[in-house]
């Protein structure tokens, strides 16, 4: 019967993203609150003090307080393979009460044919793994589930998590055979996912239209390209994780083979705080450090120019001071450049 199982296991985590969706001003997993940058958050319910845990209490929450804002940013794809966030994990969701408000309906219902219903109470009620859903360790702990994280919910890879729902007593370790357990490196990976930053609109000069054989300068305003980062933690088990990305470089590239670009290699290296240099009057016979020089013109159109930036990610998190790194990321977007031939007179 595993076909069931993965069925009730999706439904689940849609019920949980449904109760999510009903909790304003929040930013969990399953989506942003207010415009997708606020300040820290908390999950609303966590406790009532006597063990009875929300159905929401082992989401994800995200403070976007320190990430890129405005609607030309966007997020970085990373530079390594196919590598993106997981797409689901295991968190607490449920008190043995709410346990069995859950499960019972579906039981009763046969909605999941009687054998697997049986065999569900035998492990959750009758002692397989529990008595009475663990209604005795009240308070001392929690039963975890899948959890679908935003974005993801498409993704083949959001059925990775198949694991029965599984008891952890407060301040014990997950079991060590379930890999998609929330821990802070998980956490730092969702919050990468969550990491927004500045468009890579480039200044020209000249700006728009240039000349064939004409060196353009190229630069980017700093001021917009300092580090971001993002926090994810999970309330409920007091652990967290900030992901930082930081502006290493520029890439340029001509959107035709018939350029050069400055340096040789179209990768202008950021150097303090500057990325390229402004040009200024009277050095229109200088190299730019950062630019290119269009060996063609582009006729009745334009040449689309990307100018990529990559980012240096690494993270830290609860038991984990010292900074790892997660793969690079990058984020890069067009622009046309009208190319024109340098018109000479003839006496």
């Amino acid at each position: 019967m595993p076909a069931v199982k993965r069925v009730s296991k999706v439904a689940a985590a849609a019920t949980v993203m449904a109760v999510v969706a009903l909790a304003p001003g929040v930013a969990y997993a399953g989506g942003r609150g207010g415009d997708g940058n606020v300040g820290q958050t908390q999950a609303h319910g966590n406790s009532d003090g006597n063990g009875n845990l929300s159905a929401t209490a082992g989401v994800v929450v995200f403070d976007r307080s320190k990430n890129g804002a405005g609607d030309s940013s966007g997020p970085v794809a990373s530079s390594v393979g196919n590598w993106s966030p997981p797409a689901c994990y295991y968190a607490p969701k449920y008190t043995p009460d709410q346990l069995q408000k859950y499960l019972e309906p579906i039981w009763n219902a046969e909605s999941t044919g009687p054998q697997w219903d049986q065999e569900q109470r035998d492990r959750y009620v009758n002692g397989g793994v529990a008595k009475d859903f663990n209604k005795d360790k009240t308070g001392k702990g929690y039963w975890w589930d899948s959890y679908v994280t935003a974005g993801h919910e498409g993704d083949p890879h959001a059925l990775d998590c198949t694991e029965s729902i599984f008891w952890v007593d407060k301040g014990a370790a997950p079991p060590a055979n379930i890999p998609q357990a929330v821990t802070p490196q998980t956490l730092a990976q969702l919050a990468y996912g969550e990491i927004r930053v500045p468009s890579t609109k480039v200044d020209l000069a000249p700006a728009g239209t240039t000349k064939v054989n004409l060196p353009t300068w190229a630069w980017l305003d700093t001021a917009k390209f300092k580090p971001v980062s993002v926090t994810a933690s999970v309330p409920l088990l007091n652990v967290s994780a900030t992901t930082t990305a930081e502006p290493v470089s520029l890439r340029i590239e001509p959107g035709t083979a018939d350029a050069q670009t400055y340096p040789a290699s179209g990768v202008c290296e950021i150097k303090g705080d500057r990325i390229g240099e402004a040009y200024a009057k009277g050095r229109a016979g200088d190299t730019p450090p950062c630019g290119v020089k269009y060996l063609r013109s582009s006729g009745d159109g334009s040449y689309k120019l990307r100018a990529t930036i990559t980012w240096k990610i690494h993270w830290t998190g609860t038991g984990v001071p010292d900074a790892r790194d997660l793969p690079d990321g990058t984020f890069g977007a067009d622009q046309d450049v009208v190319v024109q031939e340098i018109q000479s007179i003839n006496r």
